[in-house]
């Protein structure tokens, strides 16, 4: 078993993956500055084998003496949110995320070199792929379709580029795992100044999951969507993403290599809107809705080949939409009548 590094540990992903490295045995070392959600707990904060150290990623002697010690490190740290996010913090998402995966990088290069770290485990997002016109987006396709147009697409396209460089530079081993679209529990209300409204609501600067559950928690009707509700998505339980990332990190096939971790099935958001509000409202209830202006960088379609993961690392999300959103919407829905979101 492996002593493993998680940036970003508190975060929605992050819980996850420690929750998955620790049920695999793994030794964890959680870092997290608590900047999205302010302070959260786990079920795991007081498990034998892991630690929590409250510190900022873009610390490099901290994250240098922390990977110094560790034999794999999980490079998940980041601004990150929603598509109203992308919008509301543009700068703030570029300059902070290059922020963190400079002193992420320079750490565990210092960290390969002088102590016991063995490869890094990127946190890319399907977003690299925004401005593709042609689906599905297969590894490889990033670099040879135009760059993202959104800061936030660009930036991780950016951070793909820093693990090829390190390796390139100073041999420092990689693996870039792709999410797409992340539904589980655990986001809350972002901290932050900006009021992103829909309709009569305040969104909660996270997921079109979570956004649309406290929507119609809330009792919006007519339901409020972005653009006429065509959008495609391939939405995919926390769970599995954890497990595709763990084991890509894991795994002697994935050195220096990239894999789009998703469900394999599409998903439009007009689909997901009915599906959420049938299963809150019950069949009877007529399901309304009505269009707001969509967001600038609000990509029509992701849509990712899944055969690479499935070939190498033998991953596939198994965990249909139904099961998500039957443990997704209750823990909103009380997050909502808490006053949380």
């Amino acid at each position: 078993m492996a002593k493993v590094l998680v940036t970003g540990s508190a975060g929605f992903i992050g819980g996850y993956v420690v929750e998955e490295l620790l049920g695999r045995g793994h030794e964890v070392v959680g870092l997290d500055n608590f900047s999205k959600y302010g302070p959260v707990t786990h079920s795991y904060d007081s498990h034998p084998a892991y630690r929590f150290v409250e510190g900022d990623a873009r610390d490099t002697k901290l994250v240098t003496e922390l990977a110094a010690d560790c034999d794999h490190f999980i490079a998940g740290a980041a601004m990150i949110g929603g598509i109203s996010y992308f919008h509301a913090y543009a700068y703030d998402l570029l300059a902070t995320n290059e922020r963190i995966m400079a002193a992420s990088c320079d750490a565990a290069i210092a960290a390969h070199r002088d102590g016991r770290l063995r490869k890094v485990t990127y946190m890319s997002s399907s977003m690299v792929f925004e401005s593709t016109e042609h689906w599905p987006s297969k590894e490889g396709d990033e670099r040879r379709i135009p760059p993202p147009l959104s800061s936030y697409g660009f930036q991780k396209l950016a951070v793909e580029y820093y693990a090829r460089a390190a390796w390139e530079q100073y041999k420092l081993p990689y693996t870039i795992v792709r999410p797409f679209n992340c539904v589980g529990v655990g986001e809350g209300r972002a901290l932050g100044e900006a009021e992103v409204l829909s309709g009569n609501v305040k969104l909660a600067m996270s997921h079109v999951v979570p956004d649309l559950v406290q929507k119609i928690v809330k009792g919006q009707d007519p339901l409020h969507i972005l653009g006429e509700g065509n959008q495609v998505r391939h939405y995919t339980y926390g769970g599995d993403l954890a497990r595709g990332i763990v084991t890509a990190m894991e795994h002697p096939a994935a050195e220096n290599e990239d894999f789009n971790l998703s469900t394999a099935e599409s998903t439009s958001v007009l689909e997901l809107a009915e599906v959420i509000w049938r299963k809150i409202k019950g069949p009877e209830v007529p399901f309304r809705h009505v269009s707001d202006d969509p967001f600038e960088y609000d990509v029509q379609k992701r849509v990712p080949d899944v055969a690479k993961a499935r070939e190498v690392l033998g991953f596939e999300a198994t965990t249909s939409l139904d099961e998500m959103l039957d443990e997704v919407i209750p823990w909103v829905t009380q997050a909502v009548h808490d006053g949380r979101l």
